[in-house]
């Protein structure tokens, strides 16, 4: 029984605990002498009092700082606070139990409201009906506290008074502070005052009186969308009540609100103006508001948009070009763009012409309307005439020549750079004839095809601002004076830049090396690394000792040529440089000067000295024939023609007789005559493979003769008909024979001729013993030769029509 006992008590006393627990009882109270809510600048107190004694402590803000406090009993602590400023929060807690939650309290401070001041109201005249009353007023300052308000309004319907009807204000931080209601077109005045609280105070502002005729404001009219023409746009305003004032405000993109005087408002709820003295091709804003007579106007209506028509271009174009390059066959033209108020509309293309006075139409063509510029054919004395076209016609003519005036051009031009911009001035001289005006052309260098750029001026105006000009750029242009026949005299400028730096690259260069020369040649530098304007080029070279030479070359130059350069190995490398200084070397290259060899003149030397060995030789007449002998086998022969020989020569006395002086008696033959036989040994058949056939040379001479070997297989004479005989003192000489050798010639020698030859050959081989192997793969004396019995041409006797009938010979 006790142990049950004892059970339910542990029972209890953990449900006890639970609800202790669950009901987050706090270990202490808290309060302030002032209460929750207390006046900035005020000082107060604030208590904390435990349910047991324990050593208490006080927190304040988030997350709780500790705070020094004071005992005021064994139960209660305090603080004293002095000119609170700001909401703050405060906490206690006690050790005694941990089951017991601190304690806290919100303080928070502020002001009472003030008076509530400029309490006004209007009247929105919605319709014949009625309307909306909206009253506004100022809030005086910041209370930092929840304020209420509440606006109070006595209507008065003609003659008789309704209660007080009441409006309240929802609480917004701002400075001015507004409610709105409905009422009747048959309310006449109505009166209105407005109270405001807070947990500090309440106010309450004066009441005003208004009559409704008096704050009267019609509602925002409602815009149609505009009707416009090229020069003016009608607009159509809807109002909701007929008012007596009429405003209506237009501008144009990017422009400020142009108001447009009404006159004439019409008595009706739609009223129709129109705009006038508009620009073509415009996109125009307009919105519009009305009044009563009171002068009390509408909220401004939304804002309508809409287009005015297009009209042909109004001015010409502003139009430029460049000189004709060196081959004077294209000119390029140039134009800016149009702005709206010139162009009155989109521009649809360009139209370029170039007309000559003495040719007539020289080209014509229309160019896209995204070109800027175009490439015309040059024509001395040509006009380039440019127009701009729109949906609506073409501008008016802007016209070029190609003319360039003798005059002299203008003097003194002056460049000041600035930071963003350039100044050029000039003056021009005293004899100048009287001009139309100035163009200025820039352009960075070298891109003046791409990126010109240039201005028109007054004649009287003898400086222009260039802008747009980028950093770290060189530039370049003229001063252009254009006269009253559109001719045009140029003077240039060049090396303008506003801020530059030193180079950041050098130039790459190629070598050509050509004994001790080397040919340099190199590539501008990229322009984003020029750093502006280049002023000069530097050359270095330096040899494997270390010895380094600089040459410096102008700007204009691509090429240089190093010379006498010693022999040597070298490296070889360019510099840049502006005003700013001198840039880092470029890419260096390396190359040798070789030291010049004398085997040329070895060479000179060795075949000069074998060409005087062979002259000498040559004029030694055993040399000479075992050299025509040699160069026989080398350089074939052509077969000779008895016919041009020097011997066929002297005996041709007629047409077909030939003479034969020889022996010194009449050898000519007549066709009347009968041929004289002649004593001739044919060679045997079996010795045609084993003899190398012989024949004379060109020129026969008196006692020696050149011998010529040929091929066995080669033809040296034309089939010819021989008469064939035994010598004369061979005794049988009554025997003769007549032979047709079409295939073999017939090979003979004069007897004399054999033995001069064979006297000649013991002559030079005792004069020259050691020229037996001169010529060691031939020697005459081998060939066997087989010349039968003796044969002179004394005793020959030879029908020399045979040589002029054959026309192989």
């Amino acid at each position: 029984m006790a142990a049950v006992v004892r059970t339910w008590a542990i029972i209890a006393a953990a449900v006890m605990l639970a609800v202790q627990l669950c009901a987050g009882e706090a270990s202490c109270s808290i309060w302030s002498s002032a209460g929750p809510v207390v006046h900035r600048g005020s000082s107060f107190k604030v208590f904390c009092t435990f349910r047991c004694k324990c050593k208490g402590s006080m927190n304040s803000g988030h997350p709780p700082t500790p705070q020094s406090h004071k005992e005021l009993n064994s139960t209660t602590i305090y603080k004293h606070i002095v000119n609170i400023t700001k909401n703050l929060t405060y906490s206690c807690e006690c050790d005694c139990s941990a089951f017991l939650d601190p304690c806290g309290l919100d303080i928070s401070s502020g002001y009472p409201p003030d008076i509530p001041q400029n309490v006004s109201c209007f009247y929105n005249v919605r319709n014949n009906e009625g309307g909306d009353v909206v009253c506004f007023w100022n809030r005086v300052r910041h209370t930092y506290l929840r304020d209420s308000s509440v606006l109070w309004v006595r209507p008065v319907y003609r003659n008789h008074t309704v209660g007080l009807v009441t409006y309240n204000v929802s609480s917004k931080r701002t400075d001015v502070s507004s409610a709105s209601l409905h009422v009747s077109s048959l309310v006449k005045l109505i009166s209105v005052w407005v109270q405001v609280q807070n947990q500090l105070g309440s106010a309450v502002s004066n009441i005003v009186n208004h009559a409704l005729s008096d704050i009267a404001v019609p509602m925002s009219p409602a815009l149609d969308r505009p009707e416009c023409s090229s020069r003016e746009c009608i607009i159509r305003v809807n109002q909701s009540v007929v008012t007596q004032h009429l405003q209506i405000q237009y501008k144009a993109e990017a422009q400020t609100w142009t108001a447009f005087p009404v006159s004439g408002v019409q008595r009706s709820l739609v009223q129709v103006q129109s705009i006038i003295s508009l620009e073509p091709s415009r996109l125009y804003h307009f919105r519009a508001r009305t009044g009563f007579s009171t002068n009390l106007w509408s909220q401004w209506s939304s804002v309508v948009s809409s287009w005015t028509q297009e009209e042909a271009p109004a001015r010409e174009l502003d139009v430029w070009y460049t000189e004709p390059v060196s081959d004077f066959k294209s000119l390029r033209v140039y134009w800016k763009v149009a702005n709206i108020s010139i162009a009155r509309g989109k521009i649809i293309d360009y139209k370029v012409r170039v007309y000559s006075q003495s040719s007539g139409l020289v080209f014509s063509a229309n160019i896209s309307a995204n070109a800027r510029s175009y490439s015309v054919p040059f024509c001395t004395n040509c006009e380039v005439t440019v127009w701009a076209c729109n949906s609506k016609g073409l501008s008016p003519p802007a016209r070029i020549t190609t003319q360039r005036t003798k005059a002299k051009p203008s003097q003194d031009i002056k460049i000041k750079a600035g930071n963003h911009s350039v100044t050029i001035s000039w003056r021009n001289p005293e004899a100048a004839p009287k001009h139309a005006a100035y163009v200025v052309e820039w352009y960075p260098q070298g891109l003046q095809l791409e990126e010109l750029r240039w201005v028109r001026l007054n004649r009287n105006v003898n400086c222009a601002v260039l802008t747009g000009v980028k950093h770290f750029e060189c530039y370049e242009g003229a001063v252009c004076a254009v006269y009253d026949d559109s001719s045009v005299s140029r003077t240039r400028f060049t090396g303008v830049a506003i801020v530059e730096s030193a180079p950041t690259a050098g130039p790459s260069v190629q070598e050509q090396v050509e004994e001790n020369k080397v040919k340099v040649t190199w590539m501008e530098i990229k322009r984003e690394q020029r750093g502006g304007c280049i002023t000069s080029y530097t050359i270095y070279i330096e040899n494997n000792s270390g010895d380094q030479w600089a040459y410096p070359i102008p700007t204009s130059d691509r090429a240089y040529t190093l010379t006498d350069l010693s022999p040597a190995g070298y490296r070889l490398w360019m510099t840049a440089s502006t005003a700013k200084g001198e840039g880092p070397a470029g890419q260096k290259v390396k190359f040798f000067i070789h030291e010049e060899t004398k085997l040329p003149f070895i060479v000179t030397a060795v075949v000069s000295v074998i060409a005087l060995c062979l002259l000498c030789l040559f004029w030694r007449s055993s040399a000479k024939q075992r050299l025509w002998v040699f160069f026989g086998y080398i350089i074939p022969d052509d077969v000779p023609d008895p016919a041009n020989s020097k011997w066929a020569k002297d005996c041709i006395q007629e047409k077909g007789k030939m003479k034969l002086s020889l022996q010194p008696h009449d050898c000519s033959v007549t066709k009347e005559e009968e041929p004289i036989l002649v004593d001739v040994e044919e060679l045997p058949e079996q010795n045609k493979e084993a003899c190398t056939p012989i024949s004379f040379s060109q020129q026969l001479l008196p006692q020696t003769s050149l011998i010529q070997i040929t091929e066995p297989d080669t033809l040296l004479y034309p089939p010819t008909t021989y008469i064939k005989s035994f010598s004369q003192d061979s005794e049988s000489s009554n025997h003769t024979q007549t032979s047709l050798d079409t295939n073999t010639p017939v090979d003979y020698l004069a007897s004399h001729i054999q033995e001069s030859m064979n006297e000649e050959q013991e002559d030079e081989d005792e004069d020259f013993p050691e020229m037996e192997s001169f010529f060691p793969s031939y020697n005459i004396s081998v060939v066997p030769l087989d010349f039968g019995g003796k044969l002179t041409l004394d005793a020959v006797k030879i029908n020399g029509s045979d040589f002029f009938q054959n026309n192989n010979f």
